[in-house]
């Protein structure tokens, strides 16, 4: 996601955290702890925080082996997940607790689990990536892979693309499908990899084409931050006026990259590079300063999805359709790969259940399927942690207040498919 300072606007995602790689408590498992790379800077932007399958079929040729050890083939995510109904998963704490953690206070085994690591991927992060899978293929679902080039788009050579290759191997031939989310948030001015839509485009098209041919259980999903703000001025990674980025990313061609200009399209790799669209949608209160503890307004979420809020955050009505355009128009499966609701570490329990409550019935209810009919995915972002945005701790996890945990089960939709609802693998020969 993206801050900007002096008043402007958060928009989806959230705040930078490094990635650690973490012993978990639960059976000493080493995981990802999932969290984008450090890239704040004083006085400067921060940054932190889905039709086709090319390259990935069912019945595809790899080999692995679901939960009950029975050699199968591993399907591409979007033939593992429910096409009835949308996938529940989550962001979880991997340094905190397991997935079975999760699933025993919520009452949801999730369907899809996020991790991050950086892109070369450092040896510690091989073992953590596949004692994350092993927790994901265990229960069942998919794993949702975030990688992020901290070293800058020039460090994806064709042998780190090689080694990411031999890594998502290893991991679909457990049975265990995975989205790759490469360089998200692309279009923020926060990471190493933000603002530069030349290099951007050819690293992602340079990826994805080796995962198509290679890893048929893997897809790619490509995930923008959220409109909102654009372009995020002030950020240590912004396109430099009169460089070739810059003349890219002026779509209105009025010879500066303002507000008015496409925040998405400069960045898209095309329909042959991307299998799924995704973003980072959180509720971070109603307006600058952020950290106090906020209702969100009615219709909010699906209102940011499609390009149509205007409200106590300012007005992005004349934002893109997100949804449209990329779900709906370019006929690919959608994922709200994060999303969760503000709530301070001093909040009251009432107040705190009644702020993720009327977030996650934004997230959970009728009106955001009925309006992003490619909407395949949701997860929660399943923390408690410290947030440079506001200084202090936001709890933003369902998990850790049983109370909380509980209304979140109450309020589960019948749409909502965990892992039991889905097919990792097809026994072989089939498909």
């Amino acid at each position: 996601m993206g801050t900007t300072q002096g008043g402007a606007r958060v928009r989806g995602g959230r705040s930078a955290a490094a990635t650690v790689v973490t012993a978990v408590a639960a059976g000493t498992v080493l995981a990802l702890l999932g969290g984008c790379a450090d890239a704040a800077t004083a006085g400067s932007t921060t940054g932190s925080s889905a039709g086709s399958s090319t390259g990935s079929s069912v019945g595809s040729t790899t080999g692995g082996a679901d939960a009950a050890g029975t050699t199968c083939t591993v399907q591409a995510p979007d033939a593992a997940l429910p096409a009835d109904g949308v996938a529940l998963g989550v962001n979880p704490d991997w340094g905190a607790g397991t997935l079975a953690d999760f699933a025993s206070a919520t009452g949801v085994v999730p369907a899809a689990a996020v991790s991050f690591t950086a892109l070369p991927v450092p040896q510690a992060s091989v073992e953590a990536v596949h004692q994350a899978a092993e927790q994901v293929r265990t229960q069942g679902g998919v794993l949702v892979l975030t990688l992020e080039p901290t070293d800058g788009l020039a460090a994806v050579t064709p042998d780190v693309v090689a080694d990411l290759v031999a890594l998502l191997e290893d991991v679909t031939s457990g049975g265990v499908p995975v989205l790759v989310r490469l360089a998200h948030e692309m279009n923020g001015s926060w990471y190493a990899w933000g603002q530069q839509p030349i290099a951007y485009t050819a690293t992602f098209r340079a990826v994805a084409e080796a995962v198509h041919a290679q890893v048929p259980g893997a897809q790619m999903l490509w995930a923008p931050n959220y409109g909102g703000g654009y372009p995020f001025t002030g950020g240590a990674h912004a396109a430099v006026p009169g460089s070739a980025d810059a003349a890219a990313l002026d779509t209105d061609g009025d010879g500066a990259v303002t507000g008015a200009d496409d925040p998405y399209a400069p960045y898209w790799p095309g329909d042959d590079a991307v299998d799924w669209v995704g973003m980072s949608l959180y509720h971070w209160g109603s307006a600058y300063p952020w950290g106090e503890d906020e209702l969100p307004e009615d219709g909010k979420l699906v209102a940011q999805l499609t390009g149509t809020y205007a409200g106590l955050g300012g007005d992005d009505s004349a934002l893109p359709d997100f949804a449209g355009t990329y779900g709906t128009g370019h006929g690919k499966p959608l994922a709200l790969v994060e999303t969760a609701a503000l709530v301070s570490e001093g909040a009251d329990a009432a107040t705190g259940l009644a702020i993720r409550r009327a977030w996650w019935r934004q997230v959970l209810g009728p009106a955001l399927p009925a309006a992003v009919p490619s909407l395949r995915l949701v997860n929660w972002f399943d923390w408690d942690k410290q947030e440079p945005e506001v200084g202090g701790v936001v709890r933003w996890a369902v998990s850790t207040d049983p109370a909380v945990a509980a209304a979140f089960r109450a309020d589960l939709p019948a749409w909502a498919r965990q892992a039991d609802a889905v097919i990792p693998c097809a026994e072989a020969g089939e498909g």
